[in-house]
């Protein structure tokens, strides 16, 4: 079946020999978008100016070798994601190790069958096509978790602070780094109840009247609602955080008073995350406070509104926290 070219992958085939390049265009030409390169040095001219989603690569080249070209792309930020396929004649399992460890994500060896080019070129490119939507996802998932925080006149580095010292809390909880990842992209997403609430309560720059506060709480219950029902794993971690972040450790949080161990250890831990930024920013209504007043107080309100076993793991990270606070600082003009 002859596939639209006009949408499909673009692959990158490079050898110094001709002929060899003629068999896998032959094989490759009715289903890919194709480009070639004779020499290493040319395949990563080509790759400067072209979107390339997979490589198929000869070790055995003169002047540069594929391995030194697969090197040059996996230390660079612009090209490492680049899957590459080594298509070579060497055969020993070392070399097929060196291969992987060199960045490498197949080996096809050489003379080339058809059928398995196919379907070794079809598995990483659907690899890929999945890492992509999963990327898109995220960068959605921040975007309307930064369209939160502008309306709550903010420059948008809150959330990227406030997630990543979650990961750091998380890590230090004892949770695994893929969890404690996933807990990171969610957290943006906490706040964004804040988007229904009205501007005359979310911005005022005094304090809130007690109706204007009880206004200002269902933030919470409105975040849930358009988090709810999730098919996606960060989403329903979303959920969970946007519900429950401002529960506290004795029972007198929101929206359910619910207290100690049953509030949901993402909430008590993005509860800790969000107020230390918090403190730790200035806004248009207050000052920033110093580091040491902002882990003061939150030891200070351990047991009461946080979780007690937190305060602790936020003095073990702090200065991971201040790396990140100092990277992702406000913007001033």
């Amino acid at each position: 079946m002859i596939i639209d070219k006009k949408i499909s992958p673009r692959i990158l085939l490079v050898d110094d020999e001709p002929t060899n390049l003629r068999i896998l265009r032959h094989i490759l030409q009715d289903y890919y978008k194709l480009s070639f390169a004779k020499s290493g040095e040319a395949a990563l001219d080509l790759i400067a100016k072209e979107e390339i989603d997979l490589i198929l690569l000869d070790v055995m080249m003169p002047n540069m070798t594929g391995h030194e070209v697969c090197r040059t792309l996996k230390s660079n930020a612009a090209t490492k994601e680049i899957p590459v396929i080594f298509v070579t004649a060497l055969k020993d399992a070392a070399d097929e190790e060196q291969g992987f460890d060199i960045g490498a994500v197949d080996y096809i060896t050489k003379p080339v069958v058809p059928a398995v080019v196919l379907a070794r070129v079809k598995t990483h490119l659907s690899l890929t096509s999945v890492a992509k939507l999963h990327q898109t996802h995220l960068d959605l998932i921040q975007r309307l978790g930064r369209a939160a925080e502008y309306k709550d006149n903010e420059t948008g580095m809150h959330v990227q602070r406030m997630s990543r010292y979650t990961r750091e809390l998380a890590l230090a909880y004892g949770f695994c780094e893929d969890y404690a990842n996933d807990l990171m992209m969610a957290a943006p997403m906490h706040d964004i109840g804040k988007i229904g609430i009205a501007d005359n309560i979310l911005l005022k720059p005094g304090k809130l009247t007690a109706e204007e506060y009880e206004i200002m709480k269902t933030h919470v219950q409105i975040g849930a609602e358009i988090l709810s029902n999730p098919r996606s794993h960060l989403i329903q971690l979303a959920h969970i955080m946007a519900l429950s972040h401002h529960e506290k450790w004795d029972g007198s949080g929101y929206p359910n008073g619910l207290s100690k161990d049953d509030i949901p250890i993402e909430g008590r831990l993005i509860a800790v995350a969000d107020v230390f930024d918090a403190l730790t920013s200035e806004r248009p209504y207050k000052r920033a406070w110093s580091i040491d007043e902002a882990v003061n107080y939150i030891f200070e309100q351990s047991g009461s509104h946080f979780d007690p076993a937190i305060p602790p793991l936020l003095k073990q990270v702090l200065p991971k926290l201040l790396e990140i606070k100092t990277e992702f600082s406000e913007v001033t003009e």
